[in-house]
């Protein structure tokens, strides 16, 4: 499964079921975006050392931003960024799903709904 930035927030957080679903999944991968969202997120380097060491301790994988990922993206940007809000970073995120054919865990189901391509598990937290 994929997971989105917003699930790693939620575990952060202390909430169970996040770190439940994140647990239960043997090969866990994040995107390169999700990757840098976490450390931007970080107020200084103890907090990007804790942030790198959680993932590694859990085997996550980060899936490298591809040629494909980008060029999936801008389509995504312009099918459904004036019709759904779709950023930027949401639609890296959807693209390296849909091309690594991964299961999508976000609790931001409205930001990935429209995007056909990509198969979305909704975490209800």
């Amino acid at each position: 499964m994929l997971f989105d930035t917003d699930i790693f927030i939620w575990v952060q957080r202390g909430n169970i079921k996040a770190a439940q679903i994140m647990e239960t999944d043997q090969e866990r991968f994040l995107s390169a975006q999700t990757f840098m969202e976490l450390l931007q997120g970080a107020s200084n380097k103890l907090q990007h050392d804790r942030i790198k060491s959680f993932l590694t301790d859990l085997g996550f994988t980060i899936l490298p931003l591809t040629e494909n990922i980008g060029h999936r993206a801008m389509i995504y940007i312009e099918q459904y960024a004036l019709s759904h809000g779709l950023t930027a970073g949401d639609a890296i995120i959807a693209a390296t799903a849909a091309e690594n054919n991964l299961i999508l865990v976000s609790g931001n189901e409205k930001h990935f709904k429209p995007v056909p391509d990509i198969k979305l598990k909704v975490f209800r937290a």
